[in-house]
Order: structure tokens, then sequence, then C-alpha cells
């Protein structure tokens, strides 16, 4: 339903209210800023009227309840709707009067659409190259801020237990002095949604100075990263901002890792099974037994 026609709805159904609720018409449309900040008790008040009779006026208009027209009523004013509640998070449609059971579907279908999106957007030869890249290097520094540490941490965990040398600063000063000691033998891998996070772009940017390979995961189609990077993996999600959508920006990133994890895995089956297989022994005994 568009906010803005709110005021056509009253009108036109107007005359196939109860006088009652012609009354609450009536005060709306004379105070529809007053009215987008009032609660139902309230509104009943102003207009003499009891609140059954306002949700019976709101729901002959075609909204779903109260909670929806005085948003629809405040997005109209130019508010950003009821205190409180979220407009729309900028790309995930979530509104006040949603069902609590209705949230998981609508989770896991913007899940899924990432997950779809990055499968159209990964370039296969740029993911041989990266594996290559990753199996072969002597040191691997991985760099990430806010929502990309997850998935530099995620990458960071998958390498170390397939016996390859690599690590992560959670200080992003740190990351820039690690890449300055990087050298041809080694490599770097940036996480960056946008693609232009200031402490990653300088942390790669210096890698590739120092001469290490250099592999960037956005969700952007031309980031500004990407100028330093030798190989780009470019994950789904690339219309979302810093809300909204961009929440589940590590959905694609995570999978981008699993791609990585398992291509490095399949590039020498043997040598990284068997440092699985090591690695596993060392932690064996971590976990609790029954008994």
């Amino acid at each position: 339903m568009q906010e803005i026609e709110w005021m056509d709805r009253v009108r036109s159904t107007y005359a196939a209210l109860r006088p009652s609720e012609q009354k609450v018409a009536d005060f709306v449309l004379a105070n529809p800023e007053r009215c987008a900040k009032a609660s139902i008790g309230e509104l009943a008040e102003w207009v003499q009227v009891s609140q059954p009779t306002v949700i019976r006026f709101v729901q002959a208009l075609g909204f779903d309840g109260y909670r929806h027209f005085k948003y629809c009523l405040a997005r109209s004013q130019g508010a950003q709707g009821p205190a409180g509640h979220f407009e729309h998070l900028a790309g995930f449609d979530l509104k006040p009067w949603d069902r609590m059971e209705d949230l998981p579907l609508k989770v896991v279908k913007v899940a899924g659409g990432l997950l779809e999106e990055t499968l159209r957007s990964i370039s296969q030869e740029e993911l041989k190259r990266a594996v290559h890249l990753l199996a072969t290097a002597r040191t691997i520094d991985i760099y990430g801020v806010e929502n990309s540490r997850t998935p530099a941490e995620d990458l960071l965990t998958k390498l170390t237990f397939l016996g390859l040398n690599c690590r992560l600063h959670t200080d992003p000063y740190l990351q820039q002095i690690s890449a300055s000691h990087l050298g041809v033998a080694d490599a770097a891998v940036a996480f960056s949604h946008s693609g232009c996070s200031m402490d990653t772009v300088k942390a790669l940017k210096q890698a590739r100075r120092s001469g290490a390979g250099t592999v960037l995961v956005s969700s952007q189609k031309q980031p500004l990263l990407a100028r330093y990077a030798d190989v780009f993996l470019r994950a789904g999600g690339s219309e979302t901002v810093i809300y909204g959508n961009a929440i589940f920006s590590r959905i694609p990133d995570l999978a981008v890792v699993e791609m990585l994890y398992t291509g490095i895995i399949l590039s020498d089956y043997e040598r990284f099974s068997r440092n699985l297989d090591q690695s596993g022994a060392v932690i064996a005994d971590r976990g609790y037994t029954k008994g």
C-alpha cells in the first residue's frame, strides 16, 4: 500500500463509514501530523469515540491494523515512522505490523537470494587463481573490519586447519603494518562489502606495494579495492547499503570462504586432507564425552 494514498482512501470510503467513524475521519483529515504521533487511545479520546471505533475506521480503509495506518500516516508526513519502528531498513522489508512467525521465511528468502546472486557473480577463473595463490603462499594476511571481520576470521580458522601460515590482526593499524612486511612469496585477502572501507583499502594497497599477491572479496561490481587486487571474487548483494540487506552481507562472503576452503583442499587433496587429520587429532580431546 502506498503511503501517499491514505487521504484518497479516507475520502473514497467516507460515505460508507458509520457516523462515529466519520468523526474519526474528519479529525484525521484535519490533523494528520498530530495523529501520526498518537496512540490509539489518544486518538479515541480526542475524537470522543471508543477504541474499537478507531480500529473499525482503519480497517474500513483497508489497513491491517492501527499500527499499519499510523506508520503510513507518519511516512506521508515525511517522518521516519512511529518511534521505535524501523522504516524499511534500506532494503530489508521489515514493517511494524509484521508477525514474528513470518520472520524465518522472510530472512531465509533474503539469504537465499544473496546466495543465488553470488553463484551468478562469482568467476570460476578468478576462483581458480585465488585458490592457487593461497595454496602456494608462504604467509597469508587477511584483512577486514566490522561485519567483514566475520568472514575474515572464518577464513583464518579454515586455512589454519589446512596447515597454512596465515594471520589476521583485529586492529586495522596492525593490518597495515603486517602488510608492509609481506613479500613476493606471500598473499593477502581482503573482505569488504562496500569495497571502499578506508582501513581495508590501506592494508591491501600496502600488501600490493610489498609485492604480495592480493585477493579481494566484495559485493560491488567496481569497488575501489579492485585497483589493488590481483584477483577479485565478487559476492552477492551489490545493491545493499550499510543497513537493511547489508546486515546479511556475511552470508555471500562466507559462501566464498567455503569455496576457497574446498578449492584449496581439492588443489592438493592428499596434502590438505592429511593436514586436516593432523589438526583434528590435536583437538580431539577438547570435547566432552558421555559418562
